[in-house]
């Protein structure tokens, strides 16, 4: 090494700073982001807005009625009875029920789309579920009312007669009589949740789809050629990894059949009683009491009504709430590497 080789190596070079790396983003990506970042915001401010409007128009009749308002069952205003006990039960029932039709309807579905439907017919499939989202409320009330009933009331007579002695099936008149009580069966809680369960289904059936289809391909693939069966590889793989998203979407179906109006006010006849016979005539909803109790309510019974409606909008807000987090925890997405 010469003199000027040293020389060289001596002088003192500047301190090395890292550079800063600046993501490029184009202008359709920041107008994107900041167009949904509004548009949540939005959601977020017009649900909170809706939930102040209902709190605040539910003070009058919490402060005259009490805690009453929600163990009372009668809905008489010119009495000043008021109270949403018996509509609140209605509400689940109708609810529940139309879960228990729609929830194995829309996993048999869901898993025959994906999993045994050819490939050349899956989009029709799909497109014909998805479609039935689209049909409006009042078409499903008509044709449970007109098309459902007849058929429904020799099934609640069925079941009446056979599970009769669980106190969920009893109607209270003899199944068996040779001129047995139809009018006893129609307009009834089953009734409904018929039509409801066929409006939630789309629902569920879209998200249990949605999560059944992006399951591991390396882990569907193993179970095969370990011997196991189509159906053996979907209980092994598939279900396990929709879990969160059968959950999800059963619980987001809950939440629409909770506040489902127009289909239940055509159907269901009104009857404010406590009573979990859901085959037997006479029921309430929440949502059906305010659509048939707003136009002639009073300045009092109005509040009450916004009341009950708040009770809804609450119940309706943490089962979509839970049903979110139960989808977003769900193995969605997930992969498997070999």
């Amino acid at each position: 090494m010469t003199a000027a080789d040293t020389e060289v190596l001596a002088i003192p070079l500047p301190p090395q700073t890292p550079r800063r790396l600046t993501p490029g983003r184009t202008p359709g990506d920041l107008v994107f982001r900041h167009g949904t970042r509004a548009i949540g915001v939005l959601v977020l401010v017009i649900t909170g807005s809706i939930g102040l409007f209902l709190g605040l128009q539910s003070v009058p009749t919490l402060r005259h009625y009490g805690l009453s308002f929600f163990t009372e069952t009668d809905w008489q205003p010119e009495r000043d009875v008021l109270g949403i006990a018996a509509v609140l039960l209605g509400t689940v029932e109708v609810a529940v029920v139309a879960l228990a039709i729609a929830f194995p309807l829309a996993l048999a579905s869901a898993l025959f789309i994906t999993e045994y439907a050819p490939p050349r017919l899956r989009a029709t499939l799909v497109s014909l579920v998805d479609l039935m989202a689209a049909v409006p409320s009042i078409i499903w009330g008509l044709w449970g009312f007109f098309l459902v009933q007849p058929h429904a009331l020799h099934v609640a007579r069925f079941l009446h007669t056979y599970l009769g002695w669980i106190p969920f099936f009893d109607v209270g008149t003899d199944p068996r009589a040779a001129a047995w009580a139809q009018t006893r069966y129609t307009a009834s809680v089953f009734v409904a949740a018929i039509a409801v369960a066929m409006m939630v289904l789309p629902m569920a059936c879209a998200v249990m789809r949605g999560v059944f289809a992006q399951a591991p391909a390396g882990e569907r693939e193993a179970a095969l050629a370990l011997g196991g069966t189509r159906w053996g590889a979907i209980r092994a793989v598939v279900l396990p990894f929709g879990q969160g998203g059968v959950i999800g979407g059963t619980m987001l179906a809950l939440g629409r059949a909770l506040g489902e109006t127009i289909a239940v006010v055509l159907i269901i006849s009104p009857a404010f009683e406590l009573k979990v016979r859901v085959l037997e005539i006479g029921t309430e909803t929440i949502s059906a009491l305010i659509a048939g109790r707003f136009g002639e309510a009073s300045t009092g019974q109005l509040s009450a009504l916004l009341t009950a409606g708040f009770v809804l909008f609450l119940i309706t807000l943490a089962t979509n709430t839970a049903a979110a987090v139960l989808v977003s925890r769900s193995r969605s997405g997930a992969a498997t590497e070999i």
